[in-house]
Formats: C-alpha cells, sequence, structure tokens
C-alpha cells in the first residue's frame, strides 16, 4: 500500500468517525492535520532508513569491486608465475565477487529509485500539509466570526420576544401614567398673581396688534 493511500484511509476513517458524532470543523481539520503530521514523521524515518541500508549497500558494493580487481592481480601473478593451477582459482573468485558486485548494483538502483519516491512523498506531504494548516487559519477565523454572529442573533431573539416588549410596553405606561398624575395636581389650581398680570399684558399686545390691523385695513380702504 502505498503512502499516501495508507494516509487517505486514516484520514478518512477518522473524519467519518467524527461526521458521525457531529464534531466541528476545527476539530476536524485538526484531527487531519495531526494524522498528516504523524505521517510525515513516519514517512521521514522510513526514508532514514532506506538511506542508511543504501550507504550500507554501497560500501560493500566497493568492497565486491575491490575485491575484483584483487583477484585479477592475483592471477596475473600466478600466470607470471607458472602457477595456472592458482591463477584458475582466483578467476573463479573473481567470477564470485563479480556477480556479487552486479547484485549490489542492482539492489542499490531499486534503493535508489525507492529514496526517490519517499523524497516525493514528502515534497507532496509536506505541500499538502502546509495547505492543511492554511485552510485551519482561515477555518478558524470563520468560525470564530460564525460564533459571534450566533451569539448576536441569539441576543436579537432574546430581546426580540412578547415577554420583553411587554415589559416595555409596561414602563412607557407607567411613564405616562406618572406625567397624567403631573398634569392633574395643576389642573384646578387657582393662577397666581403673576400668572393674572402675565395674562393681562397678554391680552393688552393682542388688542394692540388689532387695533393696528383695523386702522391698516382702513386706510388702505379710503386710498
Amino acid at each position: 500500500m502505498g503512502i499516501f493511500s495508507r494516509m487517505r484511509d486514516i484520514i478518512s476513517s477518522n473524519i467519518n468517525a467524527m461526521l458521525d458524532k457531529a464534531e466541528d470543523p476545527e476539530k476536524l481539520i485538526k484531527l487531519m492535520i495531526q494524522e498528516m503530521e504523524d505521517t510525515l514523521v513516519e514517512v521521514k524515518a522510513s526514508c532514514a532508513g532506506v538511506m542508511a541500508t543504501r550507504k550500507k549497500i554501497q560500501r560493500e558494493l566497493d568492497e565486491a569491486d575491490s575485491r575484483v580487481d584483487q583477484w585479477t592481480n592475483r592471477a596475473d601473478l600466478a600466470v607470471d608465475k607458472g602457477r595456472d593451477d592458482l591463477a584458475r582459482e582466483a578467476l573463479v573468485e573473481k567470477r564470485r565477487c563479480h556477480w556479487r558486485a552486479d547484485a549490489l548494483r542492482g539492489e542499490l538502483t531499486r534503493f535508489d529509485g525507492l529514496i526517490e519516491q519517499y523524497q516525493d512523498d514528502i515534497m507532496q506531504l509536506e505541500d499538502k500539509l502546509g495547505a492543511a494548516r492554511e485552510k485551519q487559519r482561515v477555518l478558524v477565523q470563520r468560525h470564530v466570526h460564525a460564533q459571534g454572529k450566533k451569539r448576536a442573533q441569539k441576543d436579537i431573539r432574546r430581546v426580540d420576544t412578547t415577554d420583553a416588549f411587554m415589559r416595555f410596553e409596561q414602563f412607557e405606561n407607567r411613564i405616562e401614567r406618572m406625567e397624567a398624575e403631573a398634569d392633574l395636581i395643576n389642573m384646578g389650581r387657582k393662577p397666581s398673581l403673576e400668572d393674572e398680570f402675565a395674562g393681562l399684558e397678554d391680552d393688552e399686545q393682542i388688542e394692540d396688534e388689532l387695533q393696528a390691523l383695523k386702522a391698516a385695513r382702513k386706510a388702505s380702504a379710503n386710498s
């Protein structure tokens, strides 16, 4: 199973479980990020292990190539000394080391491909993790905004109820009743001396204005 296939299975199972529990989206994406972080750590650890094994194979290959050269030199020496029997044995050992080196080269190629795949997976996973973290940041902001809006709407609905407006109406009626009682206190009260003279002064001003108006009208008719 591929790394990302495994990761998708893990995330999918957890998402489905949280959806069944109706968990909030912040917890959901936080879990996804945690799963991705755990997977990234695991992939990097696996890649490090493969790289360590590759180094071991490279050392064994270098040793095998060295042994090939060594047995080649020994075969040449045996021929120079007229020891064909030793030369044959040296060539047999050289062939064995050569086979060993070829096998190690094949193994090295396979590990190089595996390391390359791990590194590609790590890059993809880091990109997805960065995108998920940015998504988390935006989602948290939206969630906070939504919670504030929800609280505001609840407060509005709580105020916008019959009981609340009945209390306002009762308070308004109480004020109107107090105002009416104040008016009743003044109703039927005998005018004071100041009030009577003020009334006479107002009447006199009205009378003067009336006489002036009549004189103006009369002058206009005679002209």
